[in-house]
């Protein structure tokens, strides 16, 4: 009997063995795993991304977003005439749509600002798009200060595609203003639309320009990451490749056309195809990369420096008068009952909270400004 039992354990330890690594492996703990279970949760929660495109009408912005995603985002889009635009003012335009590729779902919302730099006088046609991304942070504050933190949508914008007309020989005083005015609020990527107008040379003298006046002007524009000393050549020379690109110069298409006995997307001239998807081309393959590439960058860019930004502004001017549960509603629109004594206790408690934080804020805004001066 007790041999059986002894060949019983035996048994068991081999299977356990073969089963799981042993803790006694000289020098492996089991963390390095660690990156393969963030990768299955993120991957089975998916993804949010939101891009904001800014730019004149006919700038081919609806086009060049259908052609990085390969969706059909604005099939009943209607185009006004002349004598509407004459009366329209700037209005923004939020398109959700589901895309999932090999089992990542990514939810994508492209906001669309049309009527911007239409009308004869512009000079406040950015507030209506500076109001909506400053709605964005105070929502997603709002949320992030509520009961309910574990299913909080967010709706910031992460990158703002700003394009600029191919036919100027710089940029317009509009573009100078807005994206000062945006610079510290999203991540602002500057696109020459309709690069196809132009040759080669004229491309990269317009390149040259822009670049020189968005330096001489103090505009941020969104910095692409450096490369650490670890990571391989081929990134490295893919980083550099992207940073010598902007303003990217492209050109958007959705038709497909035989070139050589090959389906390509591009436009048919007289003289020949260009193909969207042809660096030798434009630099659509370079923003559609960079974009891809530096999505999860772009997410933690705003959340760590444009939303912080926001939130210490915000919460250092003081939060509402009115009690913290004035400030939800239920789905019916009426505020949660005061009759219960658990519902009084939680939103006290974080009421609480949130004057704890706002007044380590302060004190950590008063810190920095001592720093500065002296």
């Amino acid at each position: 009997m007790l041999g059986c039992c002894q060949t019983r354990r035996s048994e068991m330890s081999s299977e356990s063995v073969k089963t799981f690594s042993s803790l006694e492996t000289p020098g492996y703990v089991g963390f390095a795993n660690l990156p393969n279970q963030v990768h299955r949760k993120s991957v089975k929660k998916g993804f949010e991304f939101t891009l904001m495109v800014v730019g004149e009408s006919g700038l081919g912005k609806s086009t060049l977003v259908d052609s990085l995603f390969l969706t059909d985002l604005y099939s009943e889009r209607v185009i006004p005439d002349a004598v509407e635009k004459a009366k329209q003012t700037v209005k923004l335009d939020a398109s959700t749509v589901e895309i999932e590729e090999r089992g990542v779902k990514l939810r994508l919302t492209v906001v669309d600002t049309p009527g911007y730099g239409d009308a004869i006088d512009n000079h406040d046609s950015f507030r209506a798009i500076i109001q909506y991304i400053d709605d964005q942070f105070e929502r997603y504050l709002r949320d992030e200060s509520g009961l309910n933190r574990r299913n909080i949508v967010d709706n910031r914008i992460h990158c703002c595609f700003y394009f600029i007309s191919p036919f100027g020989h710089s940029l317009k005083p509009l573009d100078i203003e807005f994206m000062k005015q945006l610079h510290n609020k999203v991540n602002i990527v500057p696109v020459i639309a309709k690069a196809d107008c132009l040759t080669k040379k004229e491309v990269l003298r317009l390149k040259k320009k822009i670049m020189e006046e968005i330096e001489a002007n103090g505009i941020k524009i969104y910095p692409l990451p450096d490369c650490d000393s670890d990571e391989d050549d081929d990134y490295k020379e893919q980083v550099r490749q992207l940073k010598e690109a902007v303003p990217f110069a492209v050109c958007g298409a959705n038709t497909l056309l035989e070139v050589k006995g090959r389906k390509v997307r591009g436009r048919q001239y007289p003289w020949g195809v260009i193909e969207v998807e042809n660096p030798e081309h434009c630099d659509f393959i370079k923003l559609r990369t960079m974009l891809i590439t530096h999505m999860q960058d772009l997410q933690e860019v705003t959340q760590e420096v444009h939303y912080e930004n926001y939130r210490s502004e915000r919460l250092a001017k003081g939060a509402p008068k009115k009690p913290l549960y004035c400030l939800f509603r239920v789905e019916g629109g009426a505020a949660p009952s005061a009759s219960s004594n658990e519902k009084d206790r939680i939103l006290l408690e974080k009421e609480a909270e949130l004057r704890r934080m706002q007044e380590m804020l302060a004190k950590m805004q008063a810190q920095m400004q001592q720093t500065q001066n002296q």
